[in-house]
């Protein structure tokens, strides 16, 4: 009986230590987050290592704000000795690995390894390769690898391990059409969410929350427009007709009936606008053989186009576009259709088609641009009279807007196209007069849309 009330008393004793302990850790956690998210890191760091040290596992926001504290501190000694910001950066990684093995369901690798191998290489840690293959690691998940930062890295480091005689010239060009496309996805998940908040700003009051998402989504866009920029300059010469026609020739023999390898090198050749040599007719006759796709319907298409048989190019670029399951090609095949439409003067059936390119990429700035240009080129012939004539105006300005807005890259040459029709609209004076101001005009002909006029 003594040695039974004995275990119970030291079961209760337990209990009540371990209760205290979960009591100490929700108060510590709390103080320091608290902390944390008014940027008092120098207050919240002690009861965040706290947490950190004697319960680990009891919340992924011990992990996340004492990052965000480390990469304070990082950041505050950019100046300071290489050693001193080491030691920083290997506690930062040191930290990442424990949320991860405390709590992997809420570390995504892509995020994980990707940050070490950017503080890898920002900080001089281990060797190009040590970094590089850091990265091949973030890279197997993908989905969640998304800095921009980190995907110009990622490559810039392939393309000097190819500089040093370490990976292939096929390496940099397999990992570039990877990126690039990768990138496309990224933009178009940002452009979709600018559009979606930039059209509800112009009808009614954004909420705070959604202003700063708009903000960031447009500074994110503008990022990977740089991303895209300077991976492209890296690529540099490695990727011009010059190098890729020696390359390709000596590859073809052993390659011809290697779908995969057929089709990259024939993708490459046609971004690099190679397509006059006659290895480019032989690998798209070659693909076409092999496999009837996307790729070699839109040949087709050039061909009959050069030839100047216009029915049967829109017929191979429209099978093209069936065939091809990336909405990136998609885009570029109905814009080319669209080109050819407004080109003839066929404006509403070169919207519609521009329109089917902005349903497959968001962000196809372009595409806003065109629409413009040709509601602008028709401003004398849609309108009763002259107001309504120039408030066609204010329509092309509002699609050149949306331009600037969803591809960042074009945004300073949308914005000049933007101010053009404005300069062109009904001046203040005019609305006054008119007594128009707030009223909405219905835009006749082709266009068939309404525009509202601004209000004094």
């Amino acid at each position: 009986m003594k040695l039974l009330l004995r275990s119970i008393a030291f079961a209760s004793l337990a209990v009540v230590g371990a209760f205290a302990q979960s009591e100490e850790c929700k108060s510590n956690a709390s103080l320091g987050i608290e902390s944390a998210k008014v940027k008092n890191y120098a207050e919240a760091l002690p009861y965040l290592d706290k947490v950190r040290k004697e319960c680990p596992s009891y919340t992924p926001a011990t992990f996340q704000y004492l990052e965000k504290a480390y990469r304070a501190d990082l950041k505050a000694k950019k100046d300071a000795p290489l050693a001193e910001k080491q030691k920083i950066a290997n506690d930062i990684i040191s930290l990442l690995k424990e949320r991860q093995q405390y709590f992997p369901a809420k570390t995504k690798n892509g995020y994980m390894y990707s940050s070490i191998a950017q503080l890898q290489f920002d900080n001089k840690i281990g060797t190009k390769e040590d970094q590089f293959n850091t990265f091949e690691k973030a890279y197997q998940d993908k989905a969640n690898f998304t800095s921009p930062k980190g995907l110009y890295t990622y490559f810039n480091l392939l393309v000097g391990l190819q500089g040093e005689g370490k990976k292939g010239v096929q390496d940099v060009f397999n990992l570039y059409d990877e990126l690039t496309e990768k990138i496309e996805v990224e933009e178009n998940k940002t452009a979709s969410l600018i559009a979606s908040l930039s059209e509800k700003e112009e009808t009614q009051q954004l909420l705070s929350k959604e202003k700063k998402k708009l903000k960031y989504a447009e500074a994110k866009a503008k990022v990977f427009g740089q991303v895209t920029n300077s991976i492209d300059k890296k690529l540099g010469d490695l990727a011009d007709c010059p190098n890729l026609i020696p390359l390709f020739t000596g590859q073809f023999e052993a390659n011809q009936n290697d779908i995969v390898w057929v089709k990259s090198a024939a993708k490459r050749m046609y971004k690099k606008e190679c397509t006059q040599e006659p290895l480019f007719q032989k690998l798209v006759e070659k693909q076409h053989q092999l496999e009837p796709s996307a790729a070699t319907a839109k040949y087709l298409g050039k061909l009959a186009e050069q030839k100047g048989d216009v029915a049967t190019a829109r017929k191979y670029y429209l099978e093209s576009a069936d065939l091809d399951g990336n909405p990136n090609t998609k885009a570029r095949v109905y814009a080319e259709i669209a080109a050819g439409y407004k080109k003839k003067g066929s404006y509403s059936q070169a919207r519609n088609y521009y329109r089917k390119a902005l349903e497959f990429k968001p962000s196809y700035g372009n595409a806003y641009i065109q629409i413009a240009n040709m509601i602008g080129q028709s401003a004398n012939n849609c309108g009763t009279d002259a107001f309504s004539k120039q408030a066609v105006y204010w329509l092309a300005a509002k699609y050149a807007r949306k331009a600037a807005r969803v591809s960042p890259g074009m945004a300073s040459y949308a914005k000049k196209v933007e101010a053009s029709f404005m300069g062109r609209a009904p001046s203040k004076t005019e609305i006054f007069q008119k007594g128009m101001q707030g009223k909405t005009i219905k835009v006749g002909c082709w266009i068939g849309e309404s525009v509202k006029v601004p209000n004094l």
